[in-house]
């Protein structure tokens, strides 16, 4: 039986390594690597799914354990799916929960069977299984669904640490056995912290359930970018060539550019619209603090060499006008920018792989964004 996700390589980046291929998936085919924004709560924080479209969005991911507080799976399940109840016609991946349960601290207790935990909504007891997971996120019906996993925090001890990465192994198993929908693709997620030898150990107990995907889970979760980094590179490729490989919470246009020169096809993160709220915009030169005085009568885009809704039709001068008196607007301008910048990011770094230039634009990017490459 055909899986019901598969991977297509097209092309590596003869510099770098880098991979620029297609995810086919039940809803369409994602052109990779790709950047994947975050509908937490069945939503794109203030966009319609006509202007993701727009933009030229590819897939978007949804949320197992807040949307299992909030509507609850069963009125998902009874609208048609995500896919009908939020209108989006094309791919959805829907994550675990694992890490918004495990981020809850004091609220949660782990044990080998599951985590109970209190929801941070009104402190009502929950427990998540694999088995339950499994049965939410076949309710939600997205393309892409991840096994129930432990986030572990930055730092954490080596021997907490393997007893975590080896329980999500074991909880990795448990949800291949109950997960049953033939049109949902599994994906197991690589533990393991900052220790090199159980990142292998996790990367080869998983690749013998022989899952459709796999991603990294567990870092770009607060530590120093040079571990970040020297962690990227060393996981990524202990992941298998011919399936998608997926980094989980990364946002930032570095990391992004770093991912996909680690082989990394999809990668996941709240933050252009979270700094979207704040007032701030991602441009091809770098951050601009909208909110800031210095904006006041600046009658120009938020990026001169961006062409999307926003910048073609508002001025710095307005938006930061909106932000500041609290407007709902300036939150959707600067979302639909930021979504846009970072989609049109991995469409011209998907270019680059092609054209084995992808080091090369990195260092000129790098150089124009006002980053330095550690």
């Amino acid at each position: 039986m055909k899986p019901a996700v598969t991977y297509e390589l097209l092309h590596v980046d003869k510099s770098s390594g880098a991979r620029r291929g297609i995810v086919h998936t039940p809803h369409g085919d994602i052109q990779t690597p790709v950047f994947m924004p975050v509908g937490t709560q069945a939503t794109v924080k203030s966009m319609t799914p006509e202007e993701l479209k727009e933009i030229g969005a590819q897939i978007i991911l949804s949320n197992t354990y807040h949307l299992y507080l909030r509507p609850g799976q069963d009125l998902v399940k009874e609208a048609g799916g995500l896919h009908k109840f939020m209108k989006w016609d094309r791919p959805i991946l829907t994550d675990s929960g694992g890490f918004q349960v495990f981020s809850l601290g004091p609220l949660r207790k782990i044990t080998e069977e599951g985590v109970e935990f209190k929801s941070h909504l009104d402190g009502s007891r929950h427990f998540f299984t694999p088995e339950s997971v499994m049965k939410t996120e076949e309710d939600l019906g997205a393309d892409i669904i991840m096994a129930f996993d432990e986030c572990v925090e930055y730092p954490a001890s080596y021997e907490y640490t393997k007893q975590s990465m080896e329980r999500t192994t074991r909880w990795a198993k448990r949800c291949k056995e109950a997960h049953t929908t033939e049109n949902q693709a599994l994906f197991g997620i690589i533990q393991g912290g900052f220790y090199e030898d159980l990142r292998k150990q996790s990367a080869e107990d998983l690749i013998k359930l022989d899952l459709p995907g796999y991603a990294i889970g567990g870092i770009s979760v607060g530590e120093p970018k040079e571990e970040f980094l020297k962690m990227l590179y060393y996981t990524a490729p202990l992941m298998p060539e011919n399936k998608p490989r997926y980094l989980m919470g990364v946002g930032t246009p570095d990391y992004l550019i770093e991912s996909a020169l680690a082989g990394i096809d999809m990668c996941d993160c709240v933050l252009p619209t979270r700094i979207a709220r704040n007032g701030t915009a991602m441009t091809w030169n770098g951050k601009v603090v909208v909110r800031n005085a210095t904006y006041e009568r600046d009658w120009g885009p938020l990026d001169p060499e961006c062409d999307c809704y926003t910048c073609r039709n508002y001025t710095r001068a307005y938006i930061r006008h909106l932000v500041k008196t609290n407007e709902i607007l300036g939150v959707r301008l600067l979302s639909i920018h930021n979504i846009n910048f970072l989609t049109k990011l991995m469409e011209r770094v998907r270019i680059e792989i092609e054209n084995d230039n992808l080091l090369e634009f990195r260092k000129e990017f790098y150089k124009k964004y006002g980053y330095t490459k550690e």
